[in-house]
């Protein structure tokens, strides 16, 4: 996201230099790429044997694997549906997409009141009317903010939200439900004016003694994208040609 609103790019299709290549296209000569981490885990197989025969669970690495990739817009020559253009939404109203993604969900969502929240007993969301904030575009960002926390629920990703505010167990589903929110948004094309890195900022602070929060934040965050975005109307989802990974 942060290199789409720095370059102006027009939209969140990524693609390696090789993948480009296996598309028949070309990165353009002096094109910069943006660097991309993706975090996870693996059991080695002599892990596997020793955990077997000792009757214990196999224990597992995390890794971190970093890969440079570049923007559609930085190519020439790729298939024409290869990447969209988006279309910034009107100032005053929902931005078409999201509202689909909305419904498709499936989620008790309601528009109306003063402020945004996901009530955990009723299973559903509340969120303002975009009218109620002062840049309308910022309202996406709530919303998908609440929706991430929503894909928690015991039927669905199974996270934690027994922490009441102020608690680790709290600051690690809000670092979880922001993050979330901010890959729906870049994969949507939706970049709001309010920063979502101060907000996670804030949470970091409680969990100042984790050096891997973050790290485990991304990873339930990116299952929650993951968990929100396959809910994409296929008509809508042909033109959402970024993934969270890119984001």
């Amino acid at each position: 996201m942060g290199a789409v609103i720095e370059h102006g790019f027009s939209g969140q299709s990524w693609l390696t230099f090789r993948q480009a290549l296996g598309l028949g296209g070309h990165v353009r000569k002096g094109e910069r790429g943006t660097t991309v981490v993706y975090a996870d885990r693996f059991t080695p197989d002599d892990e596997r044997r020793r955990a077997a025969e000792a009757g214990e669970e196999p224990g597992a690495i995390p890794f971190l694997k970093r890969f440079t990739v570049f923007n559609t817009d930085q190519c020439d020559g790729l298939p024409e549906g290869v990447a969209a253009s988006v279309v910034a939404p009107p100032p005053d109203q929902i931005e078409p997409r999201a509202e689909a993604l909305i419904a498709a969900t499936g989620a008790d969502f309601r528009i109306g009141g003063a402020r945004a929240y996901y009530n955990t007993t009723g299973d559903f969301v509340q969120v303002p009317p975009p009218a109620a904030y002062f840049e309308p575009i910022n309202w996406h960002r709530t919303a998908f903010h609440e929706l991430g926390h929503w894909t928690g629920q015991a039927s669905r990703l199974n996270r934690d939200h027994s922490g009441s505010f102020g608690s680790k167990s709290y600051a690690r589903e809000e670092l979880v439900a922001e993050m979330a929110g901010a890959f729906v948004c870049a994969s949507l094309g939706i970049v709001p004016t309010v920063r979502h890195a101060d907000y996670i900022g804030s949470w970091l602070e409680v969990l100042r003694e984790d050096n891997r929060a973050v790290v485990r934040a991304a990873s339930a965050a990116s299952k929650a994208a993951d968990f929100l975005l396959a809910f994409l109307p296929p008509a809508i989802d042909s033109v959402v040609e970024g993934n969270v990974e890119a984001a």
